[in-house]
């Protein structure tokens, strides 16, 4: 099972308490899932999406506990097709289905249709208890979050812009930044952020697969901390070999052109312990010489060395 399965299998089994969010989850579905049919003498219908049984069944169980509904119409209906996606009908009950979108808004007193693309009305969604449920139960239907140990990337696949909109100005009033880009017909809210996901998570109460996930991001982060600590090691070290060596060659030159008779004492004594000890560090040759001397005074005699070997070149 996919990272993505195992959070959807989780926020299936949370079911709000309160009636209000209740109802937030309930408008997640038929606004991520759903689809309603309106005749022409009036009647309407209620459709879910037939190919996420975790949906299917916690829309059920929200029917039941807010509105005493329950159906098995589900399994009785054929398949209803439109716009490219396979629908079966969850209530046809005319009382039902007004009293169910009566409720989230989706028709008003005058049995006017809310327009798909004008999304969940925000008397649904204005308390904070139910921004969460709300997000929780869309995330199940057009969520999918990638697999940590690739990568961090959470997204929400949307129809309508404006569907897009809401869920971003939700998801932002917790203080998490999530983008929009258009992907051919649709419209792709995202979170890349390891850290908005883990709080996106939290939000949707998740909590088992958000330690999943923090356990995943600190090995990971472990590990990059580990690898740059050895890169930035084997830089160190091949910056300190390729500079030994260059200071040997130079002294190796000074020696067989020019002459450490011909060099100040100073600078003869660090030529020739170099040269005794090409694997030392500056602070261990300063430690050699006699009397010792700092880092800062070897190299200095080193560049002296090698300004030396670049003058005789030149001549």
């Amino acid at each position: 099972m996919s990272f993505s399965s195992e959070v959807k299998e989780e926020l299936s089994k949370h079911i709000s308490a309160p009636r209000h969010c209740q109802l937030a989850e309930i408008a997640a579905i038929i606004c991520g899932a759903g689809y309603i049919s309106v005749e022409e003498s009036g009647e309407m219908a209620l459709l879910l999406q037939d190919d996420n049984p975790l949906v299917v069944r916690k829309f059920f169980t929200l029917l039941k506990k807010a509105f005493n509904i329950g159906t098995s119409i589900f399994e009785e209906t054929p398949d209803y097709k439109e716009n490219g996606r396979i629908y079966r009908r969850v209530l046809t009950d005319q009382s039902d289905v007004k009293s169910v979108l009566g409720a989230i808004k989706l028709v008003d007193s005058e049995g006017n249709l809310r327009e798909p693309f004008e999304g969940v009305s925000p008397q649904v969604t204005r308390n904070s208890c139910c921004k969460r449920a709300f997000l929780r139960d869309t995330f199940m239907c057009i969520g999918s979050i990638s697999n940590p140990n690739k990568g961090y990337h959470l997204e929400f696949v949307c129809t309508y812009e404006n569907q897009a909109r809401q869920l971003q100005e939700m998801i932002e009033s917790f203080d998490i930044e999530a983008k929009i880009v258009r992907r051919k017909k649709y419209y792709v809210l995202y979170i890349k952020e390891g850290a908005g996901i883990v709080d996106l998570l939290n939000i949707m109460e998740a909590p088992v697969s958000l330690m999943n996930l923090e356990n995943l991001r600190i090995v990971k982060e472990m590990r990059n901390s580990i690898n740059r600590r050895v890169n930035c090691e084997v830089a160190n070290i091949t910056k300190t070999v390729n500079a030994a060596t260059k200071q040997i060659e130079d002294i190796t030159y000074v020696r067989d052109h020019y002459g450490f008779e011909n060099l100040h004492v100073n600078l003869r004594e660090m030529a020739e312990v170099r040269l005794e000890h090409p694997d030392a560090t500056l602070l261990e040759l300063g430690k050699l010489l006699d009397p010792p001397v700092g880092k800062s005074g070897v190299n200095h005699r080193l560049r002296k060395l090698s300004e030396i070997a670049d003058k005789i070149k030149g001549n």
